[in-house]
């Protein structure tokens, strides 16, 4: 096929056919006429139509060498990194509300458990690995005391663990005082004291101060009978300003209390002296206590 008729069927143009009445031999001249009429008749359309094709070739010429399209890739934006910087200019946490005495005096044992755990009353809790709260029977009727948690009660978060409390045990059981019923044991403060060597030291006033609110609290709900207090810094701490005497009863509120030795101290009498005054203080002890 002839490139014009390729243009004309394209554009839906056929030939011009004219049918003759005559022979059928005539019929052989009725398929060869297109041949002429389609010369005729497509010339000027085909000639039309490359003229058109000519103009708009080079008008895209024309428009292509003025203003050439450059095709440019633009790149898909980087995932922005996981940049968590901005956390830095985020305020802190407000910091843990501290109760006041009178809040503190209002708790109940699960409350002032976790008042301790968060304490932060005084500078004790900024080198503390741990507070020790007290154990033991929350009815009893004897409360056993010391001034401030050794670095093993801190380790263990437990008032006299270990060989300590073994020894206690067997000084309450001497006087027929079951350990594992109707004693409570705990400490004047939570935490340990620390010199700025990491070694241990004897509470400050303030320090003490501010860890009284709990121990006063453990005693109204403990309401104990008979307090004996272990050592001679919880002897002075429980009545401050008073000074102890060892073999003698002094009075807190309805609790009577008697001064003895520490267990520790007792596990490292050699002698036995510190021993057998120990026995004659929870003799004391268990007579002003009655059965």
């Amino acid at each position: 096929m002839s490139r014009s008729a390729v243009f004309l069927d394209e554009m839906g143009v056929g030939p011009l056919w004219r049918l003759r009445q005559g022979a059928a031999a005539e019929a052989v001249d009725v398929v060869e006429a297109p041949v002429e009429v389609e010369v005729a008749v497509a010339a000027p359309v085909a000639e039309a139509v490359e003229a058109v094709i000519e103009v708009v070739a080079e008008a895209v010429a024309e428009v292509q060498a003025e203003a050439p399209v450059a095709v440019v890739a633009t790149p898909a934006p980087a995932a922005e990194p996981d940049d968590t910087a901005w956390f830095d200019d985020a305020p802190p946490p407000p910091p843990v509300k501290q109760l006041s005495d009178a809040d503190i005096a209002v708790l109940d044992w699960e409350g002032l458990t976790a008042a301790v755990a968060k304490c932060a009353r005084c500078d004790l809790c900024k080198t503390r690995k741990g507070v020790v709260m007290g154990r033991g029977d929350r009815q009893g009727d004897w409360l056993m005391l010391a001034s401030s948690p050794s670095r093993l009660e801190e380790r263990e978060g437990r008032a006299l663990p270990g060989e300590q409390g073994k020894l206690l045990d067997n000084m309450l059981k001497a006087i027929e005082v079951d350990a594992g019923s109707g004693v409570y044991i705990t400490h004047l403060l939570k935490c340990r004291p620390l010199d700025e060597a990491g070694q241990e030291r004897l509470p400050t006033e303030s320090e003490s101060a501010a860890c009284r609110p709990y121990f006063e609290r453990e005693l109204a709900l403990l309401q104990p009978r008979t307090i004996v207090t272990l050592g001679s810094m919880a002897a002075a701490g429980i009545n401050p300003g008073e000074k102890p005497v060892r073999g003698t009863v002094r009075q807190l509120g309805n609790a009577s209390v008697v001064a003895t030795f520490h267990p520790e101290m007792l596990l490292q009498d050699e002698t036995g002296k510190a021993k057998a005054r120990a026995w004659a203080d929870l003799c004391l002890a268990k007579s002003t206590h009655g059965d």
